[in-house]
């Protein structure tokens, strides 16, 4: 895992506003099927143990769908978040605790690639009627929201991590810089760098397109 993730772990502040659970180092740890019978009646350390244990796992599902940064590591927090705050679901003598987990990282991932697409097609659908206004949409007065969400859709189609993901919290979900430094544990100033540049390339890329109409 990353080091973000880490810093991020236990995640208990998450749930309850605790801010950490000491593992119990002085005997022998319970085995899985234990952790799993203390996660579902509530045990607080049982989550802990189940976060390290397999964080990684539920991680490494999110990084293959997303790649590494930001929304990996958000996924992975959501998942053990709804695990616990939906434990009275979970049958330990039906199902293996952590094969619980890799189905709810599952349904997380295929939420947050929904969540995606509808931005994605709502952007379009903008874009689309804007463009059949009569007289196109430079003399119709385009709708400039609806161009500019487009363009930022496309710009994160070059971006990397951390930076895509930093950029969709701050437009999507309009999350505050200091909202997306909390959830992503990068430096408050780190963000600002990244959202700057990308408006800069974006200012960019509306100046030039603009020219290009008015040609």
């Amino acid at each position: 895992m990353s080091g973000a993730l880490a810093l991020r772990s236990p995640i208990l502040g998450s749930v309850r506003g605790v801010d950490h659970v000491p593992g119990t180092r002085s005997g022998v740890d319970p085995d899985d099927a234990e952790v799993g019978r203390r996660f579902a009646a509530g045990d607080e350390q049982a989550l802990a143990w189940a976060y390290e244990r397999w964080a990684g796992q539920v991680h490494g599902m999110a990084v293959r769908a997303f790649g590494p940064g930001p929304d990996a590591e958000d996924v992975t927090q959501q998942v053990f978040v709804a695990a616990w705050t939906g434990r009275a679901r979970f049958r330990p003598d039906d199902s293996p605790l952590p094969a619980w987990l890799v189905g709810i990282c599952r349904h997380k991932i295929a939420d947050a690639w929904a969540r995606r697409d509808k931005h994605r097609r709502e952007a379009e659908a903008a874009m689309t009627e804007a463009q059949a206004r009569p007289g196109g949409p430079v003399t119709a007065g385009v709708d400039t929201a609806a161009t500019d969400r487009v363009l930022l859709l496309d710009e994160l189609d070059h971006l990397g991590q951390p930076q895509r993901g930093i950029i969709e919290l701050a437009f999507f979900e309009d999350l505050t810089h200091a909202q997306i430094a909390e959830r992503t544990g990068l430096p408050l100033g780190t963000i600002k760098s990244h959202i700057r540049r990308t408006l800069e390339r974006l200012r960019t890329r509306l100046e030039v397109d603009g020219a290009a109409l008015h040609a």
